[in-house]
């Protein structure tokens, strides 16, 4: 078994802009073993998925008691690194996201999703209040992988992307500057977009195999980091089961 450190290295390394790490997001041990049996090199949890597979609605609805027992579950039955959706935080104080980071440390992650978005609403952190946050859930661990999300593309229409490219590109470099690892950019799926702010920040840009978004080979030439596959995995694997329940449920009738 390979340690914490071990595991938190070799996501580092992954994170290679041309050479995307993939992660098909996963969900509770048993999608994370299978995953991990399809040959990924490492793999995170999405904050959508693991909320709805346990009844409750994303955006910090189901508890952080909770999620993290679910990612306990995840860490102990694979020998992979696992990154996991922290959201907000859980809170807009430093010292509640500190709180949550180190939860997360604590059932074995080696790195954290960690968004700008204000949960509930379409407006996102302005720069000053959001970097002592990421200052914060830095301080927790020099090692852990911290992937700072903006939700500047998804709270707001595609036709605004262009004009949003340059804060964007701000906000990347203030995260960076406040020891972020990686910018995850969900939402944002226009090439030249993504192809600029790739070469404008200074940290590996994470984007999602989603809706719209280019093909994985598109993405590495790009320049993207890293990618991500979001609520994907947990939809198609529910449209399986779906469409084999009524195709049972049809033959008994």
């Amino acid at each position: 078994m390979a340690t914490w450190q071990e595991k938190a290295s070799l996501f580092r390394s992954l994170h290679v802009p041309g050479s995307p790490v993939i992660l098909f997001n996963i969900w509770d041990p048993g999608s994370a073993k299978t995953v991990a049996g399809a040959g990924a090199k490492a793999l995170a949890t999405g904050s959508w998925p693991v909320a709805v597979a346990n009844g409750f609605e994303d955006g910090e609805k189901m508890p952080l008691e909770l999620a993290m027992a679910n990612l306990s579950r995840i860490t102990a039955v694979v020998d992979l690194p696992v990154s996991v959706d922290l959201e907000g935080g859980y809170g807009a104080d430093p010292a509640t996201v500190a709180h949550s980071a180190t939860a997360a440390v604590d059932a074995g992650a080696i790195g954290y999703n960690f968004e700008d978005g204000i949960a509930g609403t379409k407006t996102v952190y302005a720069i000053a209040q959001h970097v002592p946050r990421i200052d914060a859930m830095r301080k927790v661990s020099k090692e852990a992988f911290l992937n700072a999300r903006t939700d500047l593309f998804l709270k707001n229409d595609k036709s605004q992307h262009r004009a949003l490219l340059a804060e964007a590109i701000e906000r990347a470099r203030a995260f960076a500057d406040h020891g972020a690892d990686g910018l995850f950019a969900p939402g944002l799926y226009d090439e030249g977009l993504i192809a600029e702010l790739c070469r404008a920040s200074p940290i590996p840009v994470n984007t999602i195999a989603l809706g719209d978004s280019p093909p994985i080979s598109r993405l590495a030439e790009l320049g993207v980091g890293r990618v991500s596959h979001g609520p994907g995995p947990y939809r198609l694997a529910m449209k399986t089961l779906a469409d084999a329940a009524r195709l049972a449920h049809s033959q008994s009738q």
